[in-house]
C-alpha cells in the first residue's frame, strides 16, 4: 500500500514561494488521513508542528524540507530528481524522545509542557536568578546564581545548549545536558551530563525579588516557583532524513566544526 503523505507549509513568504512545484508533484491527503507529514519551512516551524502533534496526541513521522534559515532538523529542498514519495520511502528514521516540564507558578497553578530541544529557566529582570538544583530528590547545588540554567536533550544539544557552552550529546545516548547560563556563583561550574532517567528539579530562591520564567522550547511560564523535568516515557517522535544526512551524522559532524 502506498504511503499517504500530507503537505504542511510554513506561512513565511520564502516557504510559500518555494513550494509551488512540490504542491503539484504529488497527490496529497489531509493531515488526519496521512501516514507521514512533509513539513516545509525551517527548524522553528518543524518544532511547532511536532508540538502540535504532541498536544493532539496524534504523532506521525515527519520529513522536513528546508525553506528556512538553518535547517538542522530538515532535509535539503533541492530537487535531486527523485519524486517526494521516493525520498520519503528511502529516508532514514530517527526517534526523538521529548522531555516533560512540570512548572508551578506563584499562584500554585501547575503547567505541563513538552520540550524537544530544551527546557530553560531564565531571569525575568535585571536581578540575578538564584536557583536550588536537585537531582533525583537530592540537593546537588544549594544556590546557583546567574542568568539561569537549561536541561537539553541530545537532539537539542547542538542548539541553544551548544551556544551556552554545553556539551554535544550523541543521538541515542539517553543522556541530558544540564548547562548553566552565565553563572556568577559558582563561577567555574560548567554543568553536568545526566542519565535520561534522572529527575531534575529547580526551586527558585527569593522568587518575589528575583522572578524566573521557565520555557519549554516555545512555551513559557512566568514567575515560577519550582520546575521539575523528566524524560517522557509515553511520547516518541520520528524524524525522517535523506540517506547520508541523518540527524545523528549532523550531530557527530557538529563536533568537528571550527
Amino acid at each position: 500500500m502506498q504511503t499517504k503523505l500530507a503537505l504542511i507549509v510554513s506561512d513565511t513568504p520564502q516557504a510559500q514561494a518555494g513550494v509551488e512545484a512540490l504542491r503539484s508533484s504529488h497527490d496529497w491527503v489531509a493531515p488526519a488521513e496521512a501516514d507521514v507529514l512533509v513539513v516545509v519551512g525551517g527548524d522553528g516551524f518543524l518544532l511547532h508542528v511536532l508540538h502540535e502533534m504532541l498536544d493532539w496526541d496524534h504523532v506521525l513521522p515527519c520529513y522536513g524540507m528546508n525553506l528556512g534559515t538553518v535547517g538542522f532538523l530538515m532535509n535539503s529542498q533541492q530537487d535531486d530528481g527523485r519524486p517526494i514519495a521516493q525520498r520519503v520511502a528511502e529516508a532514514h528514521s530517527v526517534s526523538v524522545r521529548p522531555i516533560e516540564m512540570h512548572a508551578v507558578d506563584k499562584h500554585g497553578q501547575e503547567f505541563c509542557y513538552y520540550a524537544i530541544n530544551e527546557v530553560s529557566l531564565l531571569r525575568e529582570t535585571r536581578q540575578t536568578a538564584k536557583l536550588e538544583v536537585r537531582v533525583n530528590g537530592k540537593v546537588r547545588m544549594e544556590e546557583l546564581a546567574g542568568d539561569g540554567i537549561m536541561v537539553a536533550t541530545p537532539a537539542g544539544s547542538t542548539a541553544y545548549n551548544l551556544s551556552a557552552g554545553g556539551p554535544i550529546l550523541p543521538l541515542g545516548s539517553r543522556m541530558l545536558a544540564l548547562t548553566p547560563l552565565s553563572p556568577f556563583r559558582p563561577r567555574r561550574w560548567k554543568g553536568a551530563i545526566l542519565p535520561e532517567s534522572a529527575e531534575v528539579e529547580f526551586r527558585i530562591r527569593e522568587p518575589e525579588k528575583r522572578p524566573v520564567a521557565a520555557v519549554a522550547d516555545q512555551k513559557e511560564v512566568r514567575e515560577v516557583r519550582s520546575v521539575r523535568i523528566v524524560a517522557s516515557q509515553a511520547k516518541e517522535l520520528t524524524l525522517l532524513f535523506d540517506p547520508g544526512a541523518s540527524l545523528e551524522e549532523r550531530i557527530f559532524a557538529e563536533q568537528f566544526e571550527v
